[in-house]
């Protein structure tokens, strides 16, 4: 009997992940068992299979949609074929493809002052960086910058992308390029992502943005993605300036169509220190406006989830929120599991070829002259498999944990894990340092006061 892959399915093999597999369009790996690996990478529709020992395994892979029985001439593609790289698995990567901007934001994490950021790759650049990651295993991509869509070769990018069967995921963008020719050319090539547009709140975009009319242009283009079937999340920095037009933007965005508003507390990175003095919530603040801005959402139908970055996602169509302060639910705690699992499963390139744990990071690591690999210099290959890059991104929380006395000590940390690492790094100079966000958050006990506000909401402690 011969079997072929179903078409949506892809055989992948890392170091310490041999037997994975791919679904089309979904960023992350799983796992499956040896034999069963095997068995696939034998469905090539050319090989004939034993039926008697087999039968069990073949009838259950094709329950679970792996594979079906071959026709006379079926041909497996070449996503689908085995692949065996020997790097570590990441199966994502936040790429910059410009630091160039039309805006000038005046609280850009990218920078580490306020001049302007004019690295850039060139499309002959792209293309090797592009191989290297297919022939890493990398399957899904966030494109940033800067504005992406400002580079004049973007829609090649996207193109390339997809030509080597890989996808886009997100899109993160200002919004100012966005027209029904642009949405038409990324539909034209099978990339339809979560458009992330930037909305600083009703009143103040223009001000965050430093470009009249700002405000103006990110509702139109929001509204164009939203009427062509574009999945849309906005993202919202907070601040003491802005703070009290969250609800009445909330609102807005709700009734336009918008899937998920993501709201920032905008962090002390050096240009909007430079910029904007005092004008970041304390923590208190912070987490006192966004619970008393959640309760006051839920008191009113919505469909749009509401995340606060750094206190959790509001689902006001289920009822239920989960708290960013719990990285590890109750009893799953693991000292081998990485400090941070999306630092672990991304990589996040910059416009100049620069690694970093993340891109919230990438100002402080500039300023600070602090270099973890470069990927116009290094293979990548050869950054995913060791040295500094790695090494940073795979610290462990049982590393963090014996590094870190207060943290070790915290009666929280196996649901905290720490917090977030580049609030660590931001407010204490010390990768390993305590995320003073999460220290407050506990310590003062906002995990409850969370649960009175929302009495008729569940969460995920």
């Amino acid at each position: 009997m011969r079997y072929i892959l179903n078409p949506n399915i892809a055989l992948r093999s890392w170091r310490l992940v041999p037997y994975a597999y791919y679904i089309k369009g979904e960023r992350n790996a799983a796992g499956l068992k040896k034999e069963e690996f095997e068995f696939l990478s034998a469905c090539d529709g050319k090989t004939d299979l034993p039926t008697e020992n087999e039968s069990t395994l073949s009838r259950e892979l094709i329950e679970k949609g792996f594979i079906h029985k071959a026709e006379s001439g079926e041909k497996l593609s070449d996503w689908s074929k085995p692949r065996i790289f020997e790097n570590r698995y990441f199966p994502a990567m936040n790429l910059m493809i410009t630091g160039k901007c039309n805006y000038n934001c005046i609280h850009c994490f990218n920078a580490a002052d306020n001049a302007p950021l004019m690295s850039e790759w060139t499309m002959d650049e792209m293309n090797k960086l592009l191989d290297q990651a297919r022939d890493c295993g990398i399957n899904a991509f966030t494109i940033t910058g800067g504005e992406p869509m400002l580079h004049k070769n973007f829609f090649e990018i996207i193109e390339g992308i997809y030509s080597r069967g890989m996808f886009v995921e997100e899109l993160n963008t200002n919004g100012h390029f966005i027209n029904m020719a642009a949405l038409e050319r990324l539909k034209s090539i099978g990339c339809v992502p979560l458009v992330k547009i930037s909305f600083d709140g009703i009143g103040y975009h223009d001000w965050m943005r430093n470009h009249k009319g700002a405000e103006q242009t990110a509702l139109e283009a929001i509204s164009l993605c939203v009427e062509n079937g574009f999945p849309v999340k906005v993202q919202t920095n907070m601040n003491r300036r802005n703070c009290d037009a969250m609800l009445e933007t909330a609102k807005k965005l709700d009734a336009m169509g918008v899937n998920e508003m993501r709201i920032i507390r905008t962090t002390e990175a050096p240009r909007w220190v430079q910029n904007a003095g005092d004008a970041c919530l304390t923590f208190e603040e912070y987490f006192d406006k966004t619970i008393s801005l959640w309760q006051k959402y839920a008191a009113e139908a919505h469909d749009m989830n509401l995340t606060v970055w750094q206190v959790g996602t509001l689902y006001p169509k289920t009822k239920f929120y989960t708290l960013a302060a719990v990285n590890s639910c109750k009893g799953k705690y693991r000292a081998s599991a990485p400090v941070c699992k999306g630092n672990r499963g991304m990589v996040a390139v910059a416009a100049n070829g620069n690694l970093y744990p993340c891109h919230q990071m990438s100002g402080y690591y500039e300023q600070h002259g602090c270099f973890l690999g470069n990927v116009k210099k290094t293979p990548l290959k050869e950054l995913l498999s060791g040295g500094n890059y790695l090494e940073e991104v795979c610290t462990t929380l049982g590393t963090l944990k014996e590094n870190n006395r207060k943290c070790g000590s915290c009666a929280y940390f196996e649901l905290c894990n720490g917090g977030c690492r580049a609030i660590a790094l931001a407010l204490t100079g010390d990768r390993l340092g305590i995320d003073p966000s999460k220290c407050f958050f506990w310590e003062n006990g906002y995990a409850g006061k969370i649960a009175t506000a929302l009495p008729d909401y569940e969460t995920n402690i």
